[in-house]
């Protein structure tokens, strides 16, 4: 009877994970400046990984928005090279035969000018500004479902006369803001009657001067060959057009010509910035990396200041394995501190480039739950050292310590 008292007296007391989280929390208020700084590696991973998925998550959001408002059914056509690599030309009548493929709805050429444009005739004629110089037919802006943001489009009556119609870049860089500005081209000067708003799938528009098809045979020679040819259909009828076209413009010699989808490029675009998001997230993965060595180095540290501690705790019942728990709940609670600082700035940048940039935020859930995963797996590997080193210490060496 008596051994049975001294047993149930001896038996240890158990720690609800109330008392887990107090007594794990006190060991870390007692330490407010090493614990924030071991805490901060850990916030600059998870902020670094979850800004970088959210950056590339919000811009592969926009990439679908644009995509839905700009289409992906429009294909492009120019001329390509001979077998001899010389230069070769798409066949006058070709926006014509392209037109009588029976899916599309909207086709429109533009022709490439020998000719340059500057804000004055004072200016040299070598300083272009990288501005090209088109002919172009009436219906390029429905085709390419651009804008005018000032003035107005080519017209029966201005695509005849010295008249042009300026892209967002080739305005901005000859410094014209509104309709009614006079450009030098070639040796006679132009009317600006419209510019263009941005057309994401036709940058080579924005960078040039569009004139009337007319207009430049009449003013510059121009031989009426089209040099690109912008062609939209049905979007379930687009890689059976994209098969055909080639050879519906020059029957004679397809492999001459080539044909390509805009909207792939801005796919490609994004895949290629896929790659530097990768790039980061291993450097996040770093950061994460360096802060797990920081708590286990800031938590060996406390098993070594806190000996004596250790040491009460044990002279009065506590057993290893609560020791052992409490230096975990302790490793655990810095790293989640780290992480859920760090979830909180990330989305935070991510939130701050997407108004930016007016982009729409996105941050995918299993990024949080990713990061803090890893941070409490963090915690865990960091503290299980110190934690067992902890449990391992006498009770008299521990309270022997100074």
């Amino acid at each position: 009877m008596t051994g049975d008292v001294l047993q149930d007296t001896m038996r240890p007391a158990r720690l609800n994970p109330g008392d887990v989280l107090r007594v794990g929390a006190a060991g870390l208020l007692g330490r407010p400046t090493r614990v924030v700084l071991s805490a901060l590696g850990i916030a600059i991973g998870i902020a670094t990984m979850i800004a970088v998925v959210g950056i590339s998550s919000s811009s592969q959001a926009e990439l679908l928005r644009q995509l839905d408002r700009l289409g992906t059914n429009l294909l492009t056509v120019k001329p390509g090279q001979s077998v001899f690599g010389d230069n070769t030309k798409l066949p006058i009548e070709s926006v014509s035969m392209v037109r009588g493929i029976a899916p599309v709805h909207a086709v429109s050429a533009t022709g490439a000018i020998s000719a340059t444009v500057r804000r004055t005739d004072k200016i040299p004629a070598d300083q272009t500004g990288g501005i090209s110089v088109r002919a172009t037919s009436l219906d390029l802006l429905s085709t390419l479902q651009g804008k005018v943001v000032s003035g107005s489009w080519l017209n029966a009556a201005t695509e005849r006369y010295p008249s042009m119609v300026l892209g967002a870049v080739s305005a901005q860089r000859l410094g014209v803001t509104q309709a009614g500005t006079q450009v030098w081209v070639d040796h006679r000067w132009f009317t600006v009657v419209g510019i263009l708003g941005s057309l994401d799938l036709a940058p080579e528009i924005d960078r040039s001067a569009l004139v009337g098809w007319p207009a430049a045979q009449k003013l510059f020679g121009f031989d009426g060959h089209p040099t690109m040819i912008y062609e939209r259909s049905s979007d379930a009828a687009v890689a059976d057009v994209a098969a055909v076209l080639a050879r519906t413009v020059n029957p004679e010699n397809p492999e001459e010509v080539e044909v390509s989808r805009p909207s792939d490029a801005l796919a490609a675009r994004t895949a290629a910035a896929g790659a530097f998001t990768n790039l980061l997230l291993g450097l996040g993965a770093v950061a994460l990396l360096v802060g797990g060595v920081g708590i286990a180095n800031t938590m060996i540290i406390s098993v070594l200041e806190r000996r004596r501690e250790i040491g009460r705790r044990r002279a009065i019942g506590a057993t290893r394995g609560q020791i052992r728990l409490q230096f975990l709940t302790e490793s655990l609670l810095l790293s989640g501190l780290g992480g859920a600082v760090g979830a909180v700035l990330g989305a935070a940048v991510t939130l701050v480039y997407a108004a930016t940039n007016h982009f729409p935020a996105v941050v995918p859930p299993w990024a949080f739950a990713g990061g803090l995963g890893a941070t409490l797996v963090i915690g865990v590997i960091a503290g299980i050292y110190p934690a067992v080193r902890a449990s391992r210490l006498s009770p008299t060496v521990a309270l022997a310590a100074t």
